[in-house]
């Protein structure tokens, strides 16, 4: 159960990010969702292999389990400090380049930058980099000359808003640079939480296995004689 959350964690980071990845050009932040996905690919295989030793009481079995257990507790405990270390990285790679994609736009739906523009406009219910007045200074606005901004800024409740800036109480009045860098914080924050709360089911399990090879280290004329197949 904690290796297929611990996949969900994962999956969804990448799949947030993709809606997101014009505004973020380090890839590498995407680090503590692949290792987590591997960490919960492996946790799975690891605990079949902790039920199997646990069911016939394997010294050897056990041993290895926690062993390998605490190699993926460490593993863990590196997803947090580098989702605490790219958390922190998020603001300035947002603010170096957003205004590049806002130049980018051209307002057409097959444009990938265009696309990724009005999605998070939409989404956060935001215009602009810090508001409104930000278009203005975009090739796109320069080239209409119409003195309006995208529709992806208009209010979801009003369905005759042109994006006409004669009409800015029709519009989001929140730039979107505050609220993505809000939004891709707190995709990094579930890697981290997720990542400590299965760092302590893995104590647990760590915990439970020593007290397991504690208690068969202190019978050590309970045997399993395969010749027979019976206890002694």
């Amino acid at each position: 159960a904690a290796a297929g959350i611990l996949c969900y964690v994962g999956a969804y980071v990448f799949i947030t990010y993709d809606d997101y990845d014009h505004f973020f050009e380090d890839v590498y932040t995407l680090i503590p969702a692949v290792i987590i996905i591997a960490v919960g690919t492996l946790l799975f295989i690891i605990g079949l292999i902790g039920c199997c030793a646990t069911i016939r009481e394997s010294r050897c079995g056990l041993a290895t389990f926690v062993i390998i257990l605490l190699l993926v507790f460490i593993t863990e405990v590196v997803v947090v400090v580098l989702g605490y270390i790219y958390r922190a990285k998020v603001e300035d790679e947002v603010d170096h380049s957003i205004r590049k994609v806002y130049n980018r736009y051209n307002g057409t739906n097959p444009d990938a930058a265009s696309r990724a523009i009005d999605y998070v406009q939409r989404q956060l219910r935001c215009c602009g980099i810090h508001n409104y007045s930000d278009w203005e200074n975009t090739v796109w606005f320069k080239q209409t000359k119409n003195n309006s901004v995208p529709l992806s800024c208009c209010k979801a409740a009003l369905s005759n808003c042109t994006g006409s800036l004669t009409h800015p109480m029709d519009l989001y009045s929140e730039g979107c640079e505050a609220l993505v860098v809000k939004k891709l914080q707190e995709i990094m924050m579930y890697v981290i939480w997720a990542a400590l709360a299965f760092a302590a089911i893995q104590l647990l399990g760590m915990l439970c296995a020593c007290i397991v090879l504690c208690r068969r280290s202190r019978d050590p004329a309970y045997e399993l004689l395969i010749a027979g197949g019976t206890y002694a």
